[in-house]
């Protein structure tokens, strides 16, 4: 089990954070208003052909190729990582992991919870299977229907449209409202689902809006109590745990035997102990499920 909020101190200097951080804010900006666009087009590609699939997977990579042009013409000597296939190795010390746009099939149904995600993080031989997200120092999430922009510097605090926000005051698991999400392979769903199952009564309620960048920048500013998702992909969570750990949240990563049978936990510190508890007894219990 690895907490993820962690003091570092080999920082860069804050300034050169702080600069990272304006220019992944610009640049997941400029993406965000080229998938808001791309929004009308998915929209006719339904209507004419019935699905908008092709359509959304086209601007998926169009929104990364923008992220990638904008942050080599500033930034050439850095690493990149992308969910659309960008894998560069880069010279400066800082990695870039970029989700062009979390929340896909939301974003095809124009149900809204799709984002923008953006982190640099200290390149130390990291790969795409250090689901951990230890190097982050800058992370932006913007929310792509609303514009709203969450933000974090390592150090610093996090902020949503430049105020700064906390995680929940919850104290009690029994009045935590939690929020999860599930993987689109089926057997994966099923046995999240038969976790779910196992600890819904021993909470408030659950949310399930299908961003998970969102979801921890949700945890972040207190719209949820806490969080928790299994096979979480790097970009999935690189700028979103950062952003909720800079929040007060306590970010812990639950290893499993694989990354895609790993979990992570954002919560309050109030919450994070007994949730982590819940989900590993409800993961060791016996099921019928597929395993996962």
């Amino acid at each position: 089990m690895a907490v993820m909020n962690d003091d570092r101190p080999d920082l860069p200097d804050l300034a050169d954070l702080a600069d990272l951080a304006d220019l992944a804010e610009r640049v997941a900006g400029q993406a965000a208003e080229l998938l808001r666009q791309g929004l009308e087009r998915v929209q006719v590609e339904i209507e004419t052909k019935s699905s908008g699939t092709d359509m959304v997977s086209e601007m998926d990579k169009a929104a990364e190729q923008l992220i990638v042009d904008q942050l080599l013409a500033e930034r050439p000597d850095d690493a990149i990582l992308g969910e659309e296939g960008t894998n560069r190795a880069g010279t400066s010390g800082i990695r870039w992991v970029i989700d062009p746009l979390d929340g896909t099939t939301n974003y095809l149904y124009r149900h809204p919870s799709f984002s923008v995600s953006i982190a640099a993080e200290l390149d130390e031989g990291a790969t795409t299977d250090d689901h951990a997200g230890r190097a982050a120092v800058v992370g932006v999430v913007v929310d792509i229907a609303s514009d709203d922009r969450f933000r974090a510097v390592k150090g610093r605090g996090a902020t949503r449209n430049g105020q700064p926000i906390h995680v929940s005051a919850e104290t009690e698991l029994a009045r935590a409202l939690v929020a999860t999400g599930f993987g689109y392979d089926a057997d994966r769903r099923r046995g999240q689902a038969a976790i779910l199952a196992r600890i819904i009564g021993d909470i408030r309620d659950i949310r399930r809006m299908g961003s998970a960048a969102l979801d921890l920048c949700s945890a972040a500013c207190g719209h949820v109590d806490a969080y928790y998702e299994l096979g979480l992909a790097p970009w999935d969570l690189a700028a979103g745990a950062l952003i909720a750990a800079e929040a007060g949240a306590e970010v812990t990563y639950l290893p499993g035997p694989t990354p895609a049978t790993a979990t992570l936990v954002a919560a309050p510190a109030a919450l994070s102990p007994g949730l982590i508890a819940l989900l590993q007894n409800a993961g060791n219990q016996p099921s019928t499920s597929a395993s996962t």
